[in-house]
């Protein structure tokens, strides 16, 4: 199926739906007729591009309705850190290219995320003024893709903290309750999505960064496999993360990884080359999935039984659809595994800020960096060449450990996170550092696998706790097999849908 989708694929798939006022869009309506809010947002990003290319409504009559609910939310989950609306104006004034999405509104999370002449923080003090001189690669796709980029998201200090609050910006406020955090890192774009200021926004995954806030705020979020998305060119590399996005349909999801997977130049880490598209693997039935449940972290630390059901729930789901389900057990040493993450991950924020000094002139300072990365940079420069090339083995032993399992199971199951949206202040980067770890770590206990082994993984919003919070389940596939996930999601979207659930916000 190509992005040219029809009413027809739309009315199929489910997406051209009612927003909760109960006011359905009509696709074809008279040219030049406005969207109302509630028809905006009754469409997923695909939907939006059609009606473009219909020229039902203009790529400029989008943008101001994304602003327009980008000014009237933001005051309330303060998502927004850059705004680049003038920038987004210019580049439909200047002519958009045609692509899936074009004339779609779009924002960049701000961190690693290059646009020339924007400044990206990366959540940080440190970085407050560090103008691009240069363009991502996968930026460049975005743009090339027909989307229209209109500001940048919120994220939490180098993403360091699986919630996105800073000393910086403030704390960003979950839409489904305000006094939760969105999750993170992408928690500034996850908490715009499901605000309704649009379909599909940018996310970045390190540890569980886009998975964490798709659970948190009720949003199908994709980690693709390492190697799938270019991170150039000038970007740190890192063993653990990737970039893709959160939205609210599947075919979003892969639709945006068919405009902007593929090899950069210089690029040493490639994922194979998938069989077709997997905008097309949405729309095709998985054949029987022998899927394995795991309902203990590698930590062994408690689940909240909310995020247990969750699980337990989607099992039977999947069941039910033809694919059979064996509990098992992770073959996992927690010990050897995060002393391992810990090494791997405090090497990349000591490179980072590094760097920044070259850049700046001057050594970074207590007042620089949040209290937690301040501590976690003190204690990994003391990291050896010996420590760190020990620690890369204890990763690869755990992409072996976990490819051996999936010998005799095609997909993971189990909950995404431990514990339904923590409360803000929880998770903070501005806290104790020995407090702060131990609840970072439970909090991550299932996504971080897997961004070791560098396996695509996706959270499915399947679930809502009777107060009303939004709880994912995640899938994990074999490296390489982004499609036969999509294919699942596809199926599970299908049988239990979501894309009319929105927060009362």
């Amino acid at each position: 199926m190509s992005y040219r989708t029809s009413r027809r694929d739309l009315l199929k798939h489910g997406l051209m739906i009612a927003a909760a006022t109960g006011v359905a869009p009509v696709l074809g309506a008279s040219s030049g007729t406005s969207l109302s809010f509630a028809e905006y947002r009754s469409y997923d990003a695909l939907g939006l591009a059609q009606l473009v290319r219909n020229r039902d409504v203009s790529a400029m009559e989008l943008l101001e309705l994304a602003i327009a609910r980008s000014e009237a939310v933001n005051p309330q989950i303060n998502y927004l850190v850059e705004e680049l609306y003038a920038f987004a104006r210019q580049a439909i004034s200047a002519g958009l290219p045609q692509g899936p999405f074009t004339g779609v509104p779009f924002v960049l999370k701000d961190l690693g995320m290059a646009l020339k002449g924007t400044v990206t923080t990366n959540g940080s003090r440190f970085f407050s003024d560090a103008r691009s001189d240069y363009t991502s690669t996968v930026v460049e796709r975005y743009q090339q893709a027909g989307l229209v980029i209109f500001g940048k998201t919120a994220s939490p200090e180098f993403g360091g903290t699986p919630t996105t609050e800073s000393i910086l910006f403030g704390d960003t406020r979950n839409p489904w309750d305000l006094s939760r955090s969105t999750g993170g890192s992408s928690g500034g774009s996850a908490a715009a999505v499901a605000a309704g200021v649009l379909p599909l926004a940018n996310g970045t995954d390190g540890g569980g960064s886009i998975r964490i806030p798709a659970s948190c705020c009720g949003l199908f979020g994709m980690k693709p496999s390492r190697g799938r998305v270019p991170s150039g060119p000038r970007k740190l590399s890192s063993i653990m993360s990737v970039i893709h996005a959160l939205s609210r349909s599947v075919r979003d999801s892969a639709a945006l990884l068919d405009a902007s997977r593929g090899a950069e130049p210089g690029q040493t880490t490639i994922a194979p080359r998938p069989d077709g598209s997997y905008l097309d693997a949405v729309s095709v039935a998985p054949k029987a999935l022998r899927i394995g449940l795991i309902t203990t972290p590698i930590t062994h630390s408690p689940v909240d039984p909310q995020c247990s059901k969750a699980a337990a729930d989607a099992a039977k789901l999947c069941e039910s659809l033809g694919h059979p389900v064996q509990e098992i057990e992770l073959p996992i040493d927690p010990r050897e595994f995060f002393a391992s993450t810990r090494i791997i991950m405090g090497t990349d924020t000591v490179v980072r800020v590094v760097n920044r000094e070259r850049q700046l002139g001057r050594k970074a300072t207590e007042n620089d960096l949040e209290p937690v990365i301040w501590q976690r940079y003190q204690s990994s420069r003391g990291y050896s060449a010996e420590q760190f090339s020990e620690a890369v083995r204890g990763v690869e032993k755990a992409t072996r450990q976990i490819a051996l399992l999936q010998r005799d199971f095609d997909v993971l199951l189990s909950p995404t996170l431990a514990a339904p949206p923590a409360k803000l202040g929880k998770l903070s980067l501005n806290q104790d550092t020995a407090a702060f770890e131990k609840e970072a770590i439970n909090v991550s206990a299932f996504t971080m696998l897997y961004n070791a082994t560098g396996q695509p993984a996706m959270s499915v919003p399947l679930h809502w706790t009777p107060e009303g919070l939004p709880v994912g389940v995640m899938f994990a596939g074999r490296y390489g097999e982004e499609g036969l996930l999509f294919q699942l999601a596809g199926q599970l979207e299908q049988a239990s849908p979501w894309f009319k659930k929105i927060p009362p916000l």
